[in-house]
């Protein structure tokens, strides 16, 4: 795929940081647009932006990624609706902090629905569609922790090596096939988004520190300049795009150290993750 334009582009999670920049960057070059969120009102924003920036056709659905009912039906309206689709980016995704010990099960289920399964469903249903468009492409978000490990990041990075193991598995299935599908795996770094202060914490955390953390010193990278790196990794058909410096950088760091890249994890988050919150 060299081009996007006059290409039906899927994003889930339209509604804001990576999702948002996509639709924007994507209607810039002529795609037509079907974009899915939970956040009717981020959502309905960004279709207003769009249809502002000149997009042929664009639809908004609300859509719960985890829910495999709805999100069966929902590949099915598209379709009927544009006849075709050439490209799905899985992008929806939410965070869960917290050591596994204090984590509760319900927050675990709610992450691997949406982060895991929801790239599972959004995949599996789109993909009979891309196959048959003859010119398609997968693009699901893992990453940085879908590379490397954190503390404190057990269920989020299940969740990302799982979408990272999915769908290195699937480029080489439509490989073999010779299905004519592209698949990318992404692996964002810190990207300016809302990602921390709309997560998940165990009750032990302070969320509030850790968002702090997450906004004013781990986040680099526009969300702007993270959607121009991974539509350019579409249009070259890159089997993974690490996006940022500090994706780069850590990635490198642990296939230097192997194994050993844990340890000097280990340590240093002791100096940079804020404190157990104290529970009263």
């Amino acid at each position: 795929m060299k081009t996007l334009h006059d290409k039906v582009v899927v994003i889930t999670g339209a509604g804001s940081g990576i999702g948002r920049a996509l639709a924007l960057h994507t209607a810039a070059q002529g795609s037509l647009l079907a974009l899915s969120d939970v956040d009717e009102a981020g959502l309905a924003e960004t279709v207003r932006l769009v249809e502002a920036a000149g997009v042929a056709k664009v639809r908004g659905d609300r859509l719960d990624v985890a829910d495999r009912d709805a999100f069966a039906r929902y590949a099915l309206d598209v379709v009927e609706d544009f006849g075709r689709v050439n490209v799905v980016v899985n992008n929806a995704g939410v965070a869960l902090a917290g050591d596994l010990t204090d984590l509760e099960y319900g927050d675990m289920d709610w992450i691997m629905g949406i982060n895991f399964w929801g790239v599972v469903h959004g995949t599996k249903e789109f993909l009979p569609h891309l196959i048959a468009s003859g010119d398609g492409h997968v693009v699901n978000l893992s990453s940085l922790f879908g590379l490397i490990s954190m503390p404190g990041q057990s269920m989020y990075n299940a969740s990302k090596y799982a979408v990272r193991g999915m769908t290195e598995a699937l480029r080489e299935e439509m490989l073999v096939a010779g299905h004519p599908v592209g698949v990318t795996a992404v692996h964002p770094g810190g990207i300016k988004t809302a990602i921390a202060r709309n997560a998940r914490y165990s009750a032990k955390e302070d969320g509030a520190a850790s968002a702090r953390l997450f906004d004013k010193k781990l986040a680099r990278m526009t969300p702007e300049k993270a959607a121009a790196i991974i539509v350019r990794g579409i249009e070259r058909n890159q089997a993974r795009v690490l996006v940022g410096i500090d994706a780069h950088a850590l990635h490198h760091l642990a296939k230097l150290t192997g194994s050993r890249y844990q340890d000097l994890v280990a340590r240093a988050s002791k100096k940079v993750v804020p404190d157990k919150a104290t529970i009263v």
